[in-house]
């Protein structure tokens, strides 16, 4: 089953997919032109899931938000329920406060996300989701409105989640956490131009070391590794989905100097981006 919803003024952008055989995504090929959102939720046994090629077990009963920017497949999507929106439907940098800290589960951290969900979360969100589509059934003109502030209540409930399930640390003091999100979030924005931690280190007000302390009580990277392993992630992407150049990619991920890129890419992969391109197998 497919539900949608398209603003023809705004182009706000809103689906639902329950359990179709052969959902997935390609961003970078057939999908380029949707910048969707995506939550999936598994309802089935474990399953596997491809992210941009790199396979990870999807735990039954759990939710895992996926940004634009990533292509995915399921080993069984017919079990998968999933909600995509666009920036022009929700904005959730834009709107980041209002959802209690949303960029968390999509930019808050580098890692990748399966949230679970107990008896009584599951029960919440099954009704959410029937919520969902009874609005769908109703065409006036605040039903773009009502499906926004749905959204917004999944949205504060699978954070509210993950913060449990991902914040380990005791430290309870809010400002450490929004430092720790606002730098991920700024990473994403700026990573393509901006490879070192003084940039956004300045942008934030606090010193490097400030940051590095703040990134032990939450996670076991360092600010630096945040920026590489986000700007290698985009060029293995690139690598992968795309038939540009090594110094076309070097150049839009900010490397002015291709070997310096290479270097780069070697040193985080262990390959040369011609090995790593003359590697890869394309999805069928």
């Amino acid at each position: 089953m497919n539900l949608s919803f398209k603003d023809n003024k705004t182009d706000g952008k809103l689906d639902i997919t329950c359990n179709n055989d052969g959902f997935d995504r390609l961003f970078f090929s057939r999908d380029v032109k949707d910048k969707l959102y995506t939550i999936a939720w598994n309802k089935g046994k474990t399953q596997k899931v491809i992210i941009d090629e790199i396979e990870y077990d999807f735990p039954a009963n759990s939710i895992l938000p996926l940004v634009v920017n990533q292509s995915f497949r399921f080993e069984n999507s017919e079990d998968i329920i999933a909600w995509q929106f666009n920036r022009d439907f929700y904005c959730i940098v834009d709107h980041d406060q209002e959802v209690s800290c949303v960029g968390f589960i999509f930019y808050g951290t580098s890692q990748t996300m399966f949230i679970s969900l107990d008896e009584k979360e599951t029960d919440k969100v099954t009704s959410l989701l029937n919520v969902f589509k009874d609005e769908f059934e109703t065409a006036d003109t605040i039903q773009g409105e009502m499906l926004r502030m749905l959204l917004v209540r999944l949205i504060i409930t699978i954070t509210r989640l993950a913060k449990q399930q991902y914040i380990t640390t005791g430290d309870k003091d809010d400002s450490k956490f929004n430092l720790y999100r606002e730098y991920n979030i700024m990473v994403e924005k700026n990573y393509r131009t901006q490879h070192e931690v003084q940039f956004y280190a300045s942008a934030l007000n606090k010193s490097p070391k400030t940051l590095a302390n703040v990134f032990g009580l939450y996670g076991k990277k360092t600010p630096l590794q945040i920026i590489q392993e986000r700007v290698i992630a985009e060029a293995k992407r690139l690598l992968y989905y795309t038939e540009k150049s090594i110094k076309e990619i070097a150049i839009e991920i900010g490397f002015e100097d291709t070997s310096h890129f290479s270097r780069f890419f070697k040193k985080q992969t262990s390959f040369t981006p011609t090995e790593f391109k003359n590697n890869i197998k394309k999805p069928v």
